[in-house]
Parts: C-alpha cells; sequence; structure tokens
C-alpha cells in the first residue's frame, strides 16, 4: 500500500473514531494555497480543525511530534483561509489524531486543543 492511501485511510479512521466520539463533519482535505487541512468537524459550537497522522516507526519521531512548528503555520494559515468563508467566526481549535504503530485498527491518540495560533 502507498503513502497516500496510508493516509487516506488514516483520515477515514479518524473521522469515523471522532464521529464516535460525538463530533459532527464539516468537509475533508481542505485545501489553500498555504497547505491542506484534513479534517474539519463541529464539537458542539467548536469548530475543529484536524491533523490526522501515521507513523509506523519512530525513528524519527511519533506521529504527533511531526506536527511541527512549520506545520503547524501552514494548518494556521489554512484554517484562517478557510474562516475568511464564514459569516460569522466561530471559536475555533486545533487537533491532531496520531496513529502509532503497524497495527492500523489501534485506537489513535486524540490530542485536543493541541496547539493556538
Amino acid at each position: 500500500m502507498d503513502r497516500q492511501q496510508i493516509g487516506k485511510d488514516a483520515e477515514h479512521q479518524a473521522e469515523h473514531f471522532l464521529c464516535q466520539q460525538g463530533l459532527k463533519p464539516v468537509t475533508r482535505n481542505f485545501r489553500s494555497c498555504y497547505g491542506e487541512i484534513d479534517l474539519i468537524m463541529m464539537d458542539g459550537d467548536e469548530l475543529v480543525f484536524i491533523e490526522v497522522r501515521k507513523r509506523q516507526w519512530q525513528q524519527y519521531g511519533g506521529a504527533a511530534e511531526s506536527v511541527d512548528r512549520s506545520k503547524r503555520q501552514k494548518l494556521i494559515r489554512t484554517a484562517q483561509t478557510y474562516l475568511l468563508q464564514l459569516t460569522n467566526e466561530p471559536v475555533c481549535r486545533f487537533d491532531v489524531i496520531a496513529f502509532e504503530g503497524k497495527a492500523a485498527s489501534k485506537t489513535p491518540l486524540w490530542y485536543k486543543d493541541a496547539f493556538r495560533i
């Protein structure tokens, strides 16, 4: 299985997991000139921008650690682009869903409010 398919599968797993936790899907794979946000969902009245990461090996750091400063800045700029489309800006947060290791069926690690603007 190629990297792109592994990423898509992880995004589907993450969305399913988050729906079970009560979040509601808004959009998937929102793109701007700054980058892409994997999932955008509602958690009550809060808009959640979600980065999904999967790492099979720990040698270069784990999945959550791969959301470095540069990636966070791209996510923030992309989220700002998304928010410009809305008439009312909701309360928002950035979450990270991390899948660690080879077991695809593992429950992901959910980092709520993983970073702020």
